[in-house]
């Protein structure tokens, strides 16, 4: 936009001071609004930093709330290398006589039947299994198969969702399948009533579970045996190998490489361990393969666009491990591969979450199998079970033995031979740990569970601290100075003084905006009566029934305003003395004996108080419309929009008037310039 004013050529005078001046004057009831509207700020920010304190105190009255603050229990054994104890807030205080521990409670442990190797040799864990069959005293023929290993996760899409694979399986029996990470056995009669841990699986690649297993959403994660694998690709780029997905390669009539139309079966073997050369039907190589870990390294390199396709089976093998737990039966199939480790098994296992864990140890070549909690869950047989000949007669756990699986048997309170599957075990709030046996004739270990008094005091304590802490801020925002002759700053203001001088004037400013301020001091007031009523309910006392009687009381200086001190030696006493009256003083309810306790008092003072402050105030995530102050916010923002709309109004009429004064000047003036000129040209023709 294009500024038309004339700024005094013709009057000579500085048009620019001039208005800035006249519009000083027009602007004092803007200055006003912006005090006010700065004020208004100030005040809802203040009001805010007293709801952060109510927040923090009433998180501390949710904790004094609950029963721990005042049943903070200690327990004493009579012999702690026999049996020891703890005890939660719902413990009463009692005593236990545990007068014999038969037996303790055991896990029990799958042992194999002897060295997994054959005399003389000695396997490494770490490496490869099928490499390493022969090292083993039992080599079976029915250990190793062959096919190939695939997984899927199929997430179902309704309720009673049949699952499709998309492809055949072999050897459905060894299928691991998994809903929700919980294992599944499989069935392979089509007429079978399923039970709820059972899957029907068909040679088709289908997947039927019991009625209410599968829901919409339901995670089915499968590993399966299909009879080979199938890998082709178009190159994108020229490469000197190719790693194909599975490892252990069969060298049968099954492998075939098929490059650029040319097929190349695993030949003779090249001297290097798992070494073969890859041969086509004259005898040509065009390279290596390593059957265990399935490398194809080409002599030369294979260029960008050539068409690759392989098939290939893998020597696999399979086993079953479960057991019997407090959770009900555990079950998993464990699908291996030649090029895994026995490392990589046990692993498998431990990390199956069904309860047992796995162990080889290579100093005596025996392998255990545990179960991870203790006690006996099948009183009918083993807690363990295992299947498969891979586990069986290679691993040697089909002729294994099992120990342990016991109860722990004892005797407490006069109640003869009861058991626990673990010897950490709760009665009425109290966690046992038996820790050896021992008989009746070696004398009973006692129990007793007592109020942990020191504890209670300290939970108390800090209450009344950080209340004392409330109070003194609440106090000191209330009665806090107001200084009527310092208001926000100007931007004139703020140029004549200096940063130290504008942040004395501006401490001064905001301070006293909540000086007796309604709400803060109805808060406290009702504070302080919470704190002062006596509580009459079921569980107090009349010896009890006031904090004043157990040695709380408000401060002798008037000044601190309500906030309290504690006589340590009667609070103390008065915990001794009767800990559920004190319990009740403070976190009693209301109901129809009597009155809330303190702390549900005060809760519900302080919620007051800041459902009120947050209607005035609001939170920090309230629009302005929400809260009072902020529609205060609002209003005045919009009257300084229309006053300053105003004053461009009123700027732009001391403009134009200039303007026109300006103008009437520079016309009279050129008329005088004229008739100057007019007269001066008249008296020179006269002379």
């Amino acid at each position: 936009m294009i500024d038309l004013r004339i700024n005094g050529f013709a009057s000579g005078m500085d048009i620019d001071s001039m208005v800035r001046d006249l519009m000083k004057a027009e602007s004092m009831p803007l200055q006003k609004m912006e005090k006010e509207k700065q004020e208004l700020q100030w005040k809802r920010d203040d009001y805010r930093e007293m709801n952060t304190l109510l927040l923090d105190f009433r998180s501390q009255l949710t904790q004094m709330k609950l029963t721990t603050s005042y049943r903070s229990r200690e327990v004493s054994s009579t012999d702690e290398s026999k049996v020891t104890a703890t005890a939660s807030s719902a413990a009463n205080e009692t005593s236990f006589k545990i007068s014999e521990v038969k037996q303790l409670a055991s896990s029990a442990t799958l042992k194999n039947a002897g060295p997994i190797t054959a005399d003389g040799e000695e396997i490494d864990e770490s490496k490869s299994l099928y490499p390493q069959f022969g090292k083993f005293d039992n080599q079976s023929t029915e250990t190793w198969k062959q096919g190939a290993i695939d997984k899927q996760t199929i997430t179902a899409e309704s309720d009673g969702q049949v699952i499709e694979l998309g492809e055949d399986v072999i050897d459905r029996a060894a299928m691991n399948v998994q809903v929700n990470g919980q294992g599944y056995k499989v069935v392979t009669d089509e007429t079978a009533t399923l039970a709820e841990d059972e899957v029907y699986v068909s040679s088709a690649g289908e997947l039927t579970f019991a009625d209410g297993v599968i829901q919409e959403g339901s995670q089915v994660s499968v590993e399966y045996v299909k009879d080979a694998h199938s890998e082709s690709k178009t190159l994108e780029s020229d490469i000197s190998g190719y790693q194909l997905a599975g490892g252990s390669i069969v060298n049968n009539a099954n492998f075939q490489l098929d490059i650029d139309g040319t097929t190349y079966s695993i030949g003779s073997a090249t001297g290097e361990e798992n070494e073969f050369n890859l041969e086509d039907a004259d005898g040509g190589t065009i390279g290596t393969i390593n059957t265990n870990t399935g490398r194809l390294t080409f002599d030369n390199e294979l260029s960008e666009g050539t068409n690759l396709s392989v098939n290939y089976q893998q020597n696999y093998s399979s086993f079953s491990v479960g057991a019997h737990t407090d959770e009900g039966e555990t079950h998993q199939n464990f699908l291996v591969t030649g090029d895994e480790s026995l490392n990589q098994v046990v692993n498998k296992v431990n990390k199956a979450d069904i309860g047992v864990s796995m162990m080889y140890d290579s100093f005596t070549d025996r392998m255990t199998i545990s179960r991870t909690e203790t006690g006996n869950f099948n009183e009918a047989g083993n807690e363990i079970m295992r299947n498969g000949t891979f586990i069986n007669n290679m691993l040697k756990f089909g002729s294994g033995t099992e120990e342990g699986g016991d109860n722990a048997v004892f005797s407490i309170n006069g109640i003869q031979d009861t058991e626990r599957h673990s010897n950490n075990f709760e009665i009425d709030g109290v966690t046992f740990n038996l820790k050896q046996t021992f008989t009746e004739a070696e004398g009973p270990v006692s129990i007793n569970v007592s109020n942990d008094s020191g504890a209670v005091f300290e939970n108390i304590k800090e209450f009344v601290e950080n209340y004392n802490t409330l109070i003194d801020a609440v106090n000191g925002k209330v009665n806090e100075e107001y200084y009527r002759d310092y208001g926000p700053l100007t931007d004139d203001q703020r140029e004549s003084l200096t940063e130290t001088q504008q942040e004395d004037w501006e401490e001064r400013a905001k301070s006293g905006l909540l000086r007796r301020d309604s709400i803060l001091q109805s808060g406290l007031n009702s504070m302080r009566t919470d704190f002062y009523s006596p509580v009459n309910n079921e569980g107090t006392t009349s010896d009890y029934n006031q904090l004043a009687s157990i040695g709380i009381t408000t401060t002798s200086n008037y000044m601190d305003g309500g906030k309290l001190e504690i006589d340590e030696a009667k609070l103390k006493a008065a915990i001794e003395d009767d800990p559920s009256a004190v319990e009740s003083l403070f976190r009693g309810s209301s109901d129809e004996y009597g009155q809330q306790g303190v702390v549900h008092r005060l809760y519900d003072t302080v919620n007051g108080t800041m459902d009120r402050i947050y209607d005035r105030a609001g939170r920090t995530t309230s629009t302005n419309q929400q809260f009072t102050i902020g529609r205060n916010l609002n209003d005045v923002q919009e009257q300084i929009r229309s006053f300053q709309d105003r004053l461009t109004q009123i700027e732009d009429r001391y403009y134009s008037q200039f303007t026109r004064m300006e103008k009437a000047m520079q016309e009279a003036n050129q008329q005088a310039a004229y008739m100057q000129q007019q007269f001066g040209g008249g008296m020179g023709m006269m002379g």
